[in-house]
């Protein structure tokens, strides 16, 4: 059985440009069939209005919906069609989407909600195109090493593997911590740990900090430096979730979770050794 999935992008979050990716990332899972759609930056109504519905047509076992801010005006409106649907939907957001997880509750959908995938110092005397790209970057090395991707893996590929069992699929409800993250890490070496705890926990801090920029502040001699504050905290947080990985490296203890070639779950610490 070929479980089909319909990815929707929204804006753009660090977790945006891989969560398709991770659920096949050689390009061979025989068990799966991703359909992307994607509004590009934007994430206002209009834009959602035009790309949400384009999932209604594939029969998929569920559908994923991954944008900055579940609570604005755009993703609210992207909730309101996908709890209209007759398919199982998930929210992925950040931080600001616990303000809406009564909502989504009531609306029937699941949500996995990353704290640690800040938002962007989107101010226009400082965000150029490498700007965001180079943010973007730390941001990914972030989740990627402290073990936030993993999770997110996980949690997708309960659904597959319900979905592929034919059994009901039950939508997660997940916000996605510093602890919850570092534990589906499973560092070994306590040093490795701690840099990861740090590493996510300034992530988290980093939202904060360009909130305050972006929205709170007015005067442009105050909020530049806000902002540029921010990203030099990511530079900061991926270099610790670097270090903590090459810490696992030295002792030979980093945890890989790939799919096996029937499209199932496998695992393995040491180098040389085979997934099982």
């Amino acid at each position: 059985m070929v479980v089909k999935i319909g990815v929707i992008k929204c804006g753009n979050l660090g977790t945006s440009p891989v969560i398709d990716l991770m659920l096949d990332e050689r390009a061979d899972r025989p068990n799966i069939s991703v359909k992307s759609f994607g509004s590009g930056a934007k994430m206002g109504p209009e834009e959602i209005e035009e790309v949400v519905p384009k999932v209604a047509d594939l029969d998929a076992a569920f559908v994923i919906f991954i944008s900055p801010n579940p609570a604005a005006p755009g993703p609210a409106k992207a909730r309101e069609l996908l709890s209209a649907m007759d398919v199982p939907a998930i929210i992925v957001g950040d931080g600001p989407g616990a303000r809406v997880k009564d909502e989504m509750n009531e609306q029937g959908l699941g949500y996995i909600l990353v704290k640690g995938d800040p938002m962007i110092g989107a101010r226009r005397e400082f965000l150029d195109p490498t700007e965001m790209a180079s943010f973007n970057a730390d941001v990914i090395k972030v989740l990627a090493a402290t073990g936030a991707y993993r999770c997110v893996q996980k949690t997708l590929d309960a659904l597959i593997a319900a979905a592929e069992a034919g059994e009901a699929i039950e939508v997660p409800k997940l916000v996605l911590t510093r602890d919850k993250a570092i534990a589906a890490a499973e560092f070994k070496n306590p040093y490795a740990k701690a840099k990861a705890m740090a590493a996510y926990t300034i992530a988290e801090k980093v939202a904060d900090i360009d909130v305050e920029g972006c929205f709170m502040t007015k005067d442009a001699e105050k909020y530049i430096p806000i902002v540029a504050s921010s990203h030099e905290m990511i530079a900061v947080a991926a270099k610790l979730a670097a270090e903590a990985r090459e810490i696992e490296k030295a002792n030979d203890t980093v945890l890989r979770t790939p799919h096996s070639g029937k499209g199932q779950l496998v695992s393995k610490t040491t180098l040389m050794s085979k997934p099982e």
